[in-house]
């Protein structure tokens, strides 16, 4: 099982110690760095920061927000990074949702899976400087007509890497089998091992299309997953769930929270409206308390550390190639990569 370290997206203020995170990541044999955005930090500045302290693990977004940056911006912005780092960035990308889009980007939502497939054939058009970069449209034209003295272009700077990876965030069927088709790894957030039969067949009809990019047998499936090495792992429970109360409850509107559909697929449909009642009333308290035990364990792995071993060994069984996993201390980086890399 590949290892991957995900730093997130900054709250209030910068995260102290994620240098230091970074280099034990290094340090204990992890594969990648991932740094996230949401509405404040960005992506990709953390990795040129921080990643300009290693040499060895690959810098990844997990992810960039489609809306953030026009296609041929975030193309610039990954051959840059591909080339400071010596051809070790990898490309994630999502496309958020309608809140954001919408109320921070102030662009529309409509058509996702069109916008990303238009997204990321521009994107591999600058990356393969083969020809000057067009596209008819609707959502990225380019040359855009307004002027009429628009001229398609090729960048400037050669990318290191044509093939430089493509992941995709994605969490409902469409999407999932769209980033089987396009894309070199599918970034999976709330992955339950249970239902990696489901998931199968979403990818088997993205990898059965004409054209796909990727077979089962090189493509990429990197879940993000909590994992917590514990004796007490009744109380590792309990901390979590406040975090699963918010993403269910209160991460988009309550007719299109992707997260919380994630969790009704898994069969907790009943749960996942009472989480959101109570999240959205401003009992955030009382809507984690709603999680139930069984709803952190089927997405994280909690406990000793055979317990953590053998759950690792069943995800990887159930198709998962990379583990993006968190931790608050150099130390628990070094624990984890000890305990899974051997």
């Amino acid at each position: 099982m590949k290892l991957g370290l995900q730093l997130g997206y900054w709250g209030a203020q910068p995260p102290s110690g994620t240098g230091e995170l970074v280099d034990a990541a290094e340090a204990a044999g992890f594969d990648a760095v991932f740094a996230a955005e949401s509405w404040g930090s960005d992506a990709f500045t953390p990795l040129a920061w921080w990643g300009s302290r290693t040499s060895n693990v690959q810098l990844g977004t997990s992810v960039a927000q489609l809306s953030a940056r026009t296609p041929t911006s975030c193309a610039m912005h990954a051959l840059t990074l591909d080339h400071l780092s010596g051809g070790r960035a990898i490309l994630g990308l999502g496309v958020s949702g309608p809140q954001v889009v919408e109320g921070w980007y102030g662009q529309p939502f409509r058509k996702p899976l069109a916008r990303t497939r238009e997204y990321v054939d521009i994107v591999r058009q600058v990356l393969a400087r083969e020809a000057p970069v067009t596209s008819a449209g609707p959502h990225y034209r380019l040359p855009e007509t307004g002027t009429g003295l628009g001229k398609a272009l090729k960048p400037i700077t050669h990318p290191l890497r044509a093939d430089l990876p493509i992941w995709l965030g994605a969490e409902g069927p469409k999407n999932v089998a769209l980033t089987a088709e396009i894309a070199d790894g599918w970034l999976a957030i709330y992955y339950s091992p249970r239902l990696a039969p489901m998931y199968d067949e979403w990818l088997d009809e993205g990898f059965a299309r004409p054209g796909a990019r990727r077979s089962r047998e090189d493509f990429e499936v990197a879940a993000t997953c909590q994992v917590i090495v514990t004796d007490d792992r009744a109380a590792a429970l309990e901390r979590l769930k406040p975090t699963i109360a918010l993403y269910v409850g209160g991460m988009g509107a309550p007719e299109s929270n992707f997260h919380a559909q994630v969790y009704r697929r898994m069969g907790y449909d009943s749960e996942v409206a009472e989480i959101g009642r109570l999240f959205l009333s401003g009992r955030k308290t009382e809507a984690a308390a709603a999680v139930p035990d069984d709803m952190v364990a089927e997405t994280m792995i909690v406990g000793d550390a055979d317990h953590v071993r053998e759950e690792v060994k069943r995800w990887e069984d159930a198709g998962v190639t990379m583990l993006l996993l968190t931790a608050s201390n150099a130390s628990e980086v070094g624990e984890l990569g000890a305990l899974l890399k051997g």
